[in-house]
Order: structure tokens, then sequence, then C-alpha cells
């Protein structure tokens, strides 16, 4: 019996970061449960990440896109794993949101009067894995946590996508090499739980 189809996009532009080990690391994990794992690095793909003329009219989808929008739709599980810059994500990760995620695709219209859209990407979960430099604590107190709120609701939940899980690892700045050992221990636990679900 096939394992569940899970996407890992790496929304941090750099191969080198700990966000792209976490990523390998949930994977590896999600693997040895028997998962069927792909990784999507958004730094290694060719797009523009502008949305030229917003949604007045088309603009046409480079290959790689296309080619995102079919993994998407292959996956049962969607994981984002990517860092809180200015309490939200890297320009590069919602570039991709935003030439991604059209209308038609994520979510749809079916008449001028409707205002709430029907959510096409139900019958997916996803799971975010995050990193920030400040404490997670100070991060919901005192920012109220404007990143994690604007993936997990004006994103994914509003395409239909859930339940949504969080994986966050902070602080990362000044962390020693046992906390980013810990920090990868989260993320290949994340990856073996989610691994072993079985398919909706």
């Amino acid at each position: 019996m096939a394992g569940r189809r899970i996407l890992v996009i790496l929304g941090h532009p750099s191969a080198d970061s700990f966000c792209a080990a976490l990523a390998d690391t949930y994977a590896d994990g999600a693997r040895a449960a028997g998962a069927e794992v792909s990784v999507l690095r958004l730094g290694e793909l060719d797009f523009d990440p502008i949305l030229r003329h917003g949604y007045a009219s088309r603009q046409a989808l480079e290959p790689d896109l296309e080619a995102a929008r079919a993994a998407i739709l292959a996956a049962e599980h969607v994981v984002f794993v990517y860092p809180i810059w200015w309490g939200s994500v890297p320009a590069l990760l919602k570039g991709f949101l935003d030439r991604c995620f059209l209308p038609g695709f994520a979510f749809a219209y079916r008449d001028a009067r409707q205002n709430l859209p029907d959510k096409l990407l139900k019958g997916r979960s996803g799971r975010l894995i995050v990193t920030l430099d400040t404490p997670g604590w100070f991060n919901w107190l005192v920012y109220g946590a404007p990143g994690h709120r604007m993936m997990t609701q004006t994103v994914l939940k509003f395409c239909g996508i859930g339940p949504v899980r969080r994986t966050v690892c902070a602080p990362l700045r000044n962390s020693s090499p046992a906390g980013r050992a810990r920090f990868l221990a989260k993320a290949a636990a994340a990856g073996r739980a989610d691994g072993g679900v079985s398919a909706r």
C-alpha cells in the first residue's frame, strides 16, 4: 500500500540555511514512517515572484510554477518550512503564493455576489515549520504571531487546507549546537508523525 503523499515546500531562498536542514530532516522522518515525500525548494525555481498586473489580467505561469501546482494537487499533506522575517514570510515565499495560489486553482468565486470563495484545495492537511530569532512566547504575546496567522488562516485555511499544525523553532538566534539539534529532532518527530497518518 502506497504511503501518504507529502509535499515539503522550502520557503527560505538558501539551500544552505537552517530551514533547509529542517526541511530535509522532516522529509527523512516522514519517509522513515512510510510516506512518499517530495521537496520543492523555491530558491531553485525559475519564476517571476511579482504578480505584475494584480488580478486584472492573467500572467502566464512559468513551467516551474506549473510543476509546483501539479505537486500541490498530488499531495495529501503540504508542509511549508520558512523563517519569520519582519513578522511575515520571506519575499520569495510570498511571491510564490501570489503567483501560484490564484483564483481557479486555490479558490474560486462562482458569481459576482459571492464574498467568501469556494475552497479548491480541500482534502489536504498542512504543517508550518517556522524559525524565529525572537522567543516564541514573545512573538505570540507582543506581536500576535502575524506570520503564523497569515499562513494558517488567510492562506491555507482560506484555500481549504486543514487542519494546519505548527512546529516552531525559536529562538534560533544565539542557539547552541545542542539547541539546534533539538530543533532538528522536533522536525524529524513531526515528519514521523505526519508520515504515519493514513491518507484521509
